[in-house]
């Protein structure tokens, strides 16, 4: 789309007129004259408010629409993503080649010896962490889309249906899949052939990311990723082992960055392309042989881009299942050397938090800490990087002298009522995030109001409380029914999702798709939802008394 609706204009113009500060009367300006570009390139920096109030009511208006994925005339999203993926390979060669006399003991600079004793602190936390290789892993499947296959064909039944592709250094591992359900059911299928194919590598796509790009992702052979999905599951254990918990990592971190706000004791450190940026040469260098050698298996050497293959200088890239484990495995063992290198001892868990490529460290070995990922190739991001000041941000949390400032932020077109609901959800979120003992939308009414003008009034009547989510219109009050077990329950705006049933696939495609975890009605394809009905839904609070 290339232009807001009447109904979108509405809303984001309300909300505008609800801030009423000199910085959204501009931002109304140019959306009114449809200078979206203009509109949408404007910024909020929180070094240049006093407190938090002013800075919410600018970055509430500023951030509402960025990252709706307009097509502005003179931006080229999927461009600017294949621009970063050739920016990121680059970056990743010239680290490659710094660190190539670490890896080969090349010539080295007498300020080396330092260099080479931190890697070895660097290689001890790794190894404690990660332990031995696993003997064996188990494969599953992830919800989205392999390299063969895609669309709407990527549910588990489809995907043990279709002749999987694996990579040439993967074939050492295919005995472990023999032995799965998933190869059984391929030996039965006579229409394919049963051995899986081989291919270079993953391929290169893009998806929306917001107004002015969009981000590159690689989407794996189903092989590899069956593998890289257990061990990413394995190294998730170990670093939970470790005290980095990456299963509730991001509500740690927020309230850590919340903490840092008020007492400026932490710094919260974001990276720009962090696993994109996290080069093959840093990964061999840093981890224990056997590791690097079960990842360097798993991972994709080559990326089909626009037709032609190209040779990896990364290690991994999103779409790769151990991606996000791998970085956050390195950003957690340099911060930690750091620390104990300049006599901060930060334990994991304990001083030092990585979620990914959210870090946060002890304020005093912030700087140290941005040295060293620039040395082994890593970009900080100096927007979201945040060392002093009363400002943090981690993991969607934004805080300014403890309170919360997060602005909400539109993702996709509004065009039906779930649309609309989780509009409206969202500003009074924020609204009340930020004043949380608010009794009122104060600042956000009308625009809130212009939310709900879109739905039917049977719709505008479904409130409910927030432990709902989107299913229902948040509300301090609502009309609910007491149950025979006296809970209460409320009228829902439900999804109803179609199951594809078990028809058209083989009797063992469905074994092993109940392995799997499939149900016994059949796969719903991700993303499918065949229509919304109005549903009674039981909760456990009740309305307060007024």
């Amino acid at each position: 789309m290339d232009h807001l609706d009447q109904q979108l204009e509405k809303i984001v113009f309300a909300l505008c007129e609800d801030t009423n500060t000199a910085l959204s009367k501009r931002l109304l300006n140019l959306l009114k004259k449809r200078s979206y570009r203009e509109a949408f390139a404007m910024k909020v920096t929180p070094g240049d408010y006093l407190n938090a109030e002013d800075y919410f009511r600018d970055v509430s208006c500023v951030d509402f629409l960025r990252k709706l994925p307009l097509d502005i005339p003179g931006v080229d999203r999927e461009q600017i993503a294949l621009d970063n993926f050739w920016l990121s390979e680059r970056q990743c060669c010239r680290t490659n080649v710094r660190l190539d006399k670490f890896l080969n003991n090349g010539p080295l600079d007498p300020v080396d010896g330092g260099v080479i004793a931190f890697i070895g602190d660097v290689r001890k936390i790794l190894s404690e962490i990660l332990g031995s290789v696993p003997r064996d892993l188990t494969m599953r499947f992830g919800p989205g889309a392999s390299f063969e296959c895609r669309g709407k064909l990527t549910t588990v039944p489809d995907k043990i249906s279709t002749r999987p592709l694996v990579t040439q250094s993967a074939m050492c591992l295919l005995p472990f899949w023999e032995e799965t359900q998933w190869a059984k059911a391929r030996l039965e299928d006579k229409s394919t052939p049963y051995y899986p194919d081989i291919v270079r590598g993953n391929r290169f796509t893009t998806v929306p990311k917001d107004w002015s790009k969009d981000r590159g992702i690689c989407i794996e052979p189903l092989i590899n990723l069956g593998f890289q999905l257990a061990v990413g599951s394995h190294l998730k254990d170990r670093l939970k082992l470790a005290g980095i918990d990456l299963f509730q990592g991001q509500d740690l971190h927020k309230a850590l960055a919340q903490h840092a706000s008020v007492m400026g004791d932490l710094a919260t450190i974001d990276l720009s392309n962090a696993s994109d940026t996290v080069s093959a040469g840093l990964v061999k260098l840093l981890l224990p042989e056997m590791w690097f050698d079960l990842l360097d298996s798993l991972r994709s050497p080559f990326t089909l881009v626009g037709g032609h293959w190209v040779k990896l200088e990364k290690f991994s890239s999103m779409g790769n299942g151990f991606t996000f484990e791998l970085e956050t495995l390195i950003f957690a063992s340099l911060a930690k050397a750091v620390c104990d290198r300049i006599g901060n001892k930060a334990d994991l868990g304990a001083g030092v938090w990585v979620y990914g490529d959210d870090i946060i460290v002890p304020t005093d070995s912030a700087h140290s800490l941005l040295s060293c990922l620039s040395f082994f190739g890593f970009t900080p991001n100096a927007s979201k990087t945040f060392v002093s000041g009363a400002f943090r941000e981690s993991c969607g949390g934004d805080f300014f002298h403890g309170v919360p400032v997060r602005a909400f932020q539109l993702k996709e077109f509004p065009h039906e009522p779930q649309h609309y609901i989780a509009l409206a959800n969202g500003l009074r979120r924020v609204a009340f995030g930020h004043h949380p003992t608010s009794a009122h939308l104060g600042r956000f009414m009308r625009s809130w109001l212009r939310s709900l003008d879109p739905l039917p009034n049977r719709i505008r009547r479904l409130r409910g409380p927030i432990s709902l989510g989107d299913l229902v219109i948040h509300d301090r009050s609502w009309p609910y029914r007491e149950t025979t077990d006296g809970r209460a329950k409320v009228r829902t705006y439900a999804p109803v999702s179609k199951s594809l049933g078990w028809r058209h696939w083989k009797p063992g495609v469905i074994l092993a798709s109940a392995v799997y975890g499939e149900g016994s009605k059949g796969p719903t394809p991700r993303g499918s939802v065949d229509s919304y009905s109005i549903q009674w839904r039981a909760v456990l609070e009740r309305p307060p008394v007024a």
